[in-house]
């Protein structure tokens, strides 16, 4: 038996390796945000890719969400909360937060993600704050110098960024 990524407490080929390998579409929202962050783990970007929302798609890179999945170690999933997104639903919200790390570096994503059914099939749409996901860096503070790129990635200088205010 080898343990679902996901967190439920089930086997992986019993939980979201169905949703995976399209044996079987995802009864509901959370199942399909479940199997979306196992797919990070197993680094199956095919399904990252083709779970996403034919809408929003083309605003994701291929190169840049394999370099996510294969470049973190990914580390569990919490589902915080799910607004609607069940069986007889159209649209859902499933707020969640994944812990990974990169390098030596801990971070908690933390993302309410928008899903919306696609010819009865539940994709990825959105996530729902327009600054995008929470990333909360999780262990030691690293120091940042006045002439490096501000840490928030707008790629100026922090000193003209959020080091102006400090």
């Amino acid at each position: 038996m080898e343990p679902c990524p996901c967190g439920s407490g089930r086997d992986f080929a019993e939980c979201c390796q169905p949703v995976i390998t399209r044996e079987r579409e995802a009864a509901t929202a959370e199942e399909l945000m479940r199997s979306r962050y196992s797919a990070f783990v197993t680094a199956d970007i095919d399904w990252i890719m083709d779970s996403h929302h034919p809408d929003t798609v083309d605003e994701v890179k291929r190169d840049d969400v394999e370099s996510w999945a294969t470049g973190s170690e990914w580390l569990g999933l919490r589902v915080r909360d799910t607004v609607d997104g069940g069986p007889g639903d159209d649209e859902g919200i499933v707020d969640f937060r994944a812990r990974y790390k990169v390098g030596t570096q801990q971070v908690d994503h933390v993302e309410r993600a928008r899903f919306v059914r696609v010819d009865g099939a539940w994709r990825f749409h959105s996530v729902v704050e327009e600054e995008g996901p929470e990333l909360v860096p999780v262990g030691p503070a690293s120091t940042v110098g006045r002439n490096d790129p501000c840490p928030c990635g707008s790629g100026k200088k922090y000193k003209k960024c959020h080091g102006a205010a400090a």
